[in-house]
């Protein structure tokens, strides 16, 4: 599913950049076995599910829209939407497009002159929970809603739709012509999901909140009931394709913090968990789970793990009773841990990477990282072999640093371009901070910068010595499990990070040993801001990490620690920050997703910057011209080459520095088959169940 969906001066002119690699084209065939980790289920025939059943399936948060294209949709709402409506195209385990013959029997591109024309060939069978086939009037309303001329529908995301001039029906029947005014690489990407022309061609029903229900469909599944805290979807009865193995399933609104709670209380069977949760897990059957993610299913067609059972069960947490207290609180406590291990032992955890990537945002609009050689000179003083084996090591995953911002590992043309900055190299560094005018200053410990009141309230400590960035790759086991606490970063539509939570902001410099580096006087100290919740202790533990790699070059660092709720909205999008950790979902389609969030920031009317979704306000006209070439590119290997390109000069821009790919971590109970871990699949819906 697009990205577009599910996100929401001065700056640094094109010119000074580090000399780029030669690009070769694709590094990576389209067609082959998906990478390690790409994703973890348990694999079964449709045979083998009882063909019945309620799958309870955990949501961040019930669904305020079931529209994917408003902007207040969330992760629950495309997870609904890919149960009940057509997707013409779905993902395979590598991120690649796939056509979905419940809907199509054939979509092609028949001319690209004078203007591309895409013949879709709709699945005969193929109709609305009404009784009413679907037809080219429901692609006419769609892209009339979405093209972007109709205030009425108001910022409706509109990618790939304003490229298209008309759309009629075929010459056959069942077929869709659809004719573009510009050439569309991405056109595979549109009419996924397809709405009704009941809900498209009316603006009322099209913000319709989603207590009113999704009234038609054309799914395997439809929707039942909505409530304050759940959606109900059952069996849609007119489903022409293979029947669904599930009765039911049950979204049900579990905040992240309350799922090892509601798992234990048998309240879930399918839920993203956090690291302190998988382990618990993990622990309830060591040996057995161990054994399973050994055997875990990571290629489309094999058959994953089998489940352990729950007989022979290590109760191992049932040792925990306190010390000194009397024999009966010792007995209660340890029969409470038992049964509680006892439940978490139903479970198996299904971890994969996820697509989507956590980056240091080096913000470009003023102050030193104004000037590219500052912010080349962070670049290459991080370790991110060192942070991606941090995070990733710990959870049993591949902790390869990610080598691209469009394109995650084992997609179709990706290539790592960080050689566009260079290996970390500390001399380096120093380098273009001189060259920059910042140079080191006093030798030995810098005066203090502790004992200040910062303007949130928070307090500034005294610069400490730390570890050398080196370091990071070996800490100890309290220092790993700490920085995996929360190892799964929220997935809700924008930048990880900024779920909501409360607590004052607090505020640290950092200097180290090494003497600070200077410029009229004025030593480099750079804002660094963080979430200061539970969801963004990961981050915070890598932030930290980051700011000793920074001592090592004398540049200090203040980090802020700002209420979850507001670190989006507040301080990334607004760009009150110097340094920043936060995610962003990838795409199937980069060529359309991702220029708006490296595009160069334009000039407003008003003065201001009209910087789209690039908030760290870093970008180049050059960028701008490969994203255009590769939107217009209808030879994908030709297309995929320019956003190859793109990369390289991102990567070169240093605004944006990714690290890795996130965890994937999916608790699932024993005996539910076809689910897990997706990672870039698309789940197939009808397919899962619960064995026999």
């Amino acid at each position: 599913m697009p990205i577009a969906k599910r996100r929401r001066a001065m700056l640094l002119a094109a010119g000074v950049m580090l000399p780029l690699p030669v690009l070769t084209g694709c590094s990576s065939e389209d067609d082959g076995p998906p990478p390690p980790a790409a994703w973890d289920i348990a694999s079964a025939p449709r045979t083998g599910t009882t063909g019945s059943g309620t799958l309870r399936w955990a949501l961040d948060a019930t669904p305020a829209t079931f529209n994917t294209f408003q902007k207040s949709a969330d992760t629950g709402t495309q997870r609904i939407a890919g149960a009940v409506l057509p997707s013409l195209y779905t993902l395979d385990a590598r991120g690649k497009p796939q056509r979905n013959g419940d809907y199509l029997t054939g979509a092609d591109v028949t001319s690209s002159e004078p203007r591309q024309v895409v013949v879709y060939k709709l699945n005969p069978k193929a109709v609305w929970s009404d009784g009413r086939p679907i037809g080219a009037e429901d692609f006419q309303a769609q892209w009339k809603a979405l093209r972007g001329t109709d205030a009425a529908y108001g910022r409706a995301r509109n990618a790939g739709y304003d490229r298209i001039a008309k759309i009629e029906p075929g010459d056959k029947e069942h077929e869709v012509k659809v004719t573009f005014a510009k050439p569309y690489t991405d056109w595979r990407s549109l009419f996924t999901p397809l709405y009704p022309k009941s809900v498209m061609a009316n603006p009322a029903v099209f913000a319709a909140p989603a207590r009113k229900g999704l009234a038609v469909g054309a799914g395997p599944f439809m929707v039942r009931q909505v409530t304050d805290t759940s959606v109900t979807l059952v069996r849609n009865p007119r489903w022409w394709g293979d029947r669904a193995r599930l009765s039911r399933v049950l979204f049900r609104t579990v905040p992240a913090e309350k799922r090892a709670e509601a798992l234990i209380a048998g309240q879930l069977d399918l839920a993203e968990v956090d690291g302190a949760t998988a382990r618990r897990i993990r622990a309830a059957t060591p040996d057995k789970q161990a054994a399973g993610a050994a055997r875990g299913s990571s290629a489309p067609g094999k058959a994953g793990a089998p489940e352990p059972s729950a007989s022979g069960t290590a109760e191992t947490a049932g040792a925990n009773g306190a010390s000194g207290t009397s024999g009966d609180s010792v007995t209660s406590a340890t029969d409470k841990n038992r049964s509680r291990t006892r439940a978490l032992s139903r479970f198996t955890v299904r971890k994969a990477l996820e697509p989507a990537y956590t980056q240091l945002a080096l913000n470009g609009t003023k102050g030193p990282l104004a000037d590219d050689r500052v912010r080349r000179a962070v670049a290459r003083a991080i370790d991110r072999k060192a942070l991606a084996k941090l995070v990733l090591k710990p959870m049993g995953l591949p902790s390869e640093p990610l080598g691209n911002h469009l394109l995650m590992a084992g997609q179709p043309g990706y290539q790592d371009h960080s050689g566009a900055l260079g290996d970390p190299d500390a001399n380096a560094a120093q380098s273009l901070l001189a060259d920059a005018g910042w140079r080191a200053g006093e030798a030995g410990r810098q005066k203090a910068l502790g004992g200040k009141t910062d303007d949130r309230g928070g307090r500034q400590s005294a610069p400490t010595a730390t570890a050398s960035a080196t370091d990071t790759a070996t800490a100890t086991e309290s220092a790993t499990a700490s920085a995996t606490e929360s190892a799964t970063e929220s997935a809700t539509g924008r930048p990880s990070g900024a779920a909501p939570a409360a607590g004052d902001a607090g505020r640290r410099g950092r200097a180290g040993k090494a003497a600070l580096v200077r410029k009229q006087g004025r030593p480099l100290v750079l804002r660094f801001v963080l979430p200061d919740d539970r969801s963004g202790a990961q981050l915070r533990t890598v932030g930290e990490r980051i700011a000793r790699m920074l001592e090592k070059i004398g540049v200090g660092t203040e980090i802020t620690k700002v209420p979850g709720e507001s670190y989006f909205r507040d301080h990334i999008v607004t760009g009150d920050y110097d340094l920043a950790l936060y995610s962003w979902p990838a795409s199937a389609y980069p060529a359309t997703d991702a220029r708006p969030i490296y595009a160069k920031p334009q000039p407003a009317a008003d003065g201001s910057l009209m910087v789209e979704q690039n908030y760290t306000r870093v970008g180049t006209d050059q960028i701008d011209q490969f994203f255009d070439q590769a939107l217009s590119e209808l030879d994908g290997g030709a297309s995929r080459s320019l956003v190859s390109r793109a990369d390289a000069r991102i990567w070169a821009a240093a605004g944006s520095i990714p690290l890795y790919q996130r965890p994937q971590l999916v608790a699932v109970r024993k005996g539910l088959v076809n689910a897990g871990a997706f990672g870039f699949a698309t789940p197939r819906y009808q397919d899962i169940g619960f064995r026999r």
